[in-house]
């Protein structure tokens, strides 16, 4: 049979009369050996990293080998197990210790346990101090030190279970009703919205206004700041009604009968032209280029 005989062939007419072990002349798989070791069939009992693959594979958890089991050493009195099995996969060699001070097996040759995330307060998170050698060996040899620290770990998870029934309280408070919280940031977001809506009308408006197709950043207050720092020179002519009338209001002069009269408006346009484009820091033409 193949369970007992571990898939060797068996003839028919042999069948009854010996055994495939040994009829092949091989020991049966838990029988001992003479250095102390033994194949038995081991489960791996958590998922295991292959490091002999490429990349990594993992190995389920449950996944059963031939391992090959000898002892390797003693916990006080309890000796510490190895199971060395071989990847079938790629042909690489893991080694699983039992560990009867933890009370656990550890992966020691050829792969890496899976990170579960276990829920452990460890040094460095959660507001646990990371110790120092000397600090470590003082709390080893000082039982005081090491219930001390302890404590100060039990307050530790304690806070923060207390912050965590907290947000708990919280989402339940603002959640207690669901339809008042909905109407309540629903209403937010059609304020927002409509400001959106106004601040994209007053863009394409000036967008219009320019004759241009380009994007406008929103306004920021260091725009507001450095608008007020440009100045357009001081006045020192008697020409107030031409200095502050539009260059562009959309009105037409009235032609002239007189030439002398139309030759004096143009030259009162070019030097009004002239003392806004002297005191001017910087025209710039909306269509490209300073002003001239």
């Amino acid at each position: 049979m193949q369970g007992f005989n571990m898939g060797r062939y068996l003839p028919p007419d042999l069948e009854g009369t010996t055994s495939g072990n040994k009829l092949h002349r091989r020991k049966a798989p838990g029988t001992l050996r003479k250095d102390g070791s033994q194949t038995v069939r081991f489960e791996l009992p958590y998922a295991v990293w292959c490091h002999t693959c490429q990349p990594h594979a993992i190995i389920g958890q449950g996944v059963r080998f031939n391992a090959e089991k000898k002892k390797v050493g003693y916990y006080y009195s309890t000796p510490i197990w190895s199971f060395g099995l071989k990847h079938a996969a790629c042909g690489g060699r893991i080694e699983i210790r039992t560990d009867p001070k933890n009370t656990a097996y550890i992966v020691v040759e050829g792969g890496k346990a899976r990170d579960y995330g276990e829920n452990k307060v460890r040094e460095g998170e959660g507001g646990v101090e990371i110790l120092t050698e000397a600090e470590r060996e003082r709390r080893r040899e000082d039982a005081f030190a090491a219930l001390e620290g302890k404590a100060e770990e039990k307050e530790v998870v304690k806070d923060n279970a207390k912050r965590i029934n907290e947000l708990y309280e919280t989402r339940e408070r603002d959640w207690e009703d669901p339809f008042t919280a909905n109407k309540r940031i629903r209403a937010t977001f059609r304020q927002e919205r409509k400001a959106r809506k106004r601040e994209e009308e007053a863009d394409e408006a000036l967008k219009d206004r320019l004759g241009t197709d380009m994007d406008l950043l929103p306004e920021r207050e260091e725009d507001a700041k450095r608008a007020k720092l440009v100045s357009y020179g001081v006045k020192d002519r008697g020409d107030d009604a031409a200095a502050s009338r539009r260059m562009f209001d959309g009105r037409t002069p009235q032609r002239s009968k007189v030439s002398s009269v139309k030759s004096a408006k143009e030259s009162r346009a070019d030097t009004l032209r002239k003392q806004l484009i002297g005191n001017t820091r910087a025209a710039m033409n909306p269509f490209g280029g300073l002003q001239k």
